[in-house]
C-alpha cells in the first residue's frame, strides 16, 4: 500500500506584498504613537492637578510710590481673576498702600525718574512743589485720561477676588504703624508667614 505524503501548504500565495506590509507597519506605528501621546498628556494633566503650587502666586510689595503701587495690585487682581490663589506681602514702604486713606496720598517723585512720560531734569525736579505736580500729572494726564483704576479701586478689586494681604510685622514695629491704621482684611504676619505660602507657589514676584 502506497504511503500518502501530506501536502505542504503553499505560503507564497498568501504572503503579503511589501507595499501592504509597509502600510500595516505605518498604521500600527501611528496608532501606538497616538496612544502614547494621549497617555503622556493624561499623566501630565493629572500631575498638574495634584500639584497645588500650580495655582498659587506670591507677590512682595516693597515700594510706596504711586507708580510702584500699581504693578503688585494689577498682577494680583489679574492672577486672581484667572483662578489663582494670590497673597501679597507688604513690607517697608509698601505698607503705605495699606494705610487707611494712604492710597489717595501716594506720590511719584520726578527726581531720578527719567522713565516718566514727561521727563523732568533733576535740577527742576528738586524744586519745591515738583513732586505734587508730577503726581497730579500722572493721575490726571495719564491714568485718568486712559481710565486706569485708582489704587483704592484696585485694592477693592483684589479683596473682592480673594487676594490675601499680609502686612509685615517687623515693618509695623520699626515704623511705628499700628494695625488699626491699616485698611480692613489685612493679616499681620512675619517673613515666615509669607515664606510658608511662597514655598508652595510656582510664581513669586518682588516689586
Amino acid at each position: 500500500m502506497a504511503t500518502q505524503i501530506p501536502s505542504v501548504p503553499d505560503t507564497t500565495a498568501n504572503a503579503l506584498s511589501p507595499d501592504i506590509e509597509e502600510m500595516i507597519r505605518t498604521r500600527v506605528d501611528a496608532f501606538v504613537h497616538e496612544h502614547m501621546q494621549q497617555l503622556v498628556s493624561e499623566q501630565v494633566a493629572a500631575a498638574m492637578k495634584r500639584d497645588p503650587a500650580r495655582s498659587k502666586v506670591a507677590i512682595i510689595a516693597s515700594k510706596g510710590t504711586l507708580d510702584m503701587a500699581y504693578p503688585p495690585l494689577i498682577l494680583a487682581s489679574a492672577a486672581a481673576a484667572m483662578g489663582e490663589e494670590v497673597t501679597i506681602f507688604f513690607t517697608f514702604y509698601g505698607l503705605n498702600i495699606l494705610k487707611k486713606g494712604g492710597a489717595r496720598h501716594l506720590q511719584v517723585a520726578p527726581i531720578a525718574n527719567p522713565a516718566m512720560p514727561v521727563s523732568i531734569p533733576n535740577i527742576v525736579g528738586m524744586l519745591p512743589g515738583m513732586t505734587p505736580l508730577a503726581t497730579w500729572m500722572m493721575k490726571s494726564q495719564f491714568f485718568g485720561k486712559h481710565q486706569v483704576a485708582t489704587i483704592d479701586e484696585l485694592l477693592q478689586q483684589c479683596r473682592d477676588l480673594g487676594v490675601k494681604f499680609i502686612a509685615c510685622q517687623m515693618t509695623l514695629d520699626v515704623m511705628g504703624i499700628k494695625p488699626e491704621e491699616l485698611i480692613d482684611d489685612v493679616e499681620i504676619g512675619g517673613a515666615a508667614t509669607f515664606i510658608d505660602f511662597a514655598n508652595e507657589a510656582h510664581v513669586t514676584l518682588f516689586i
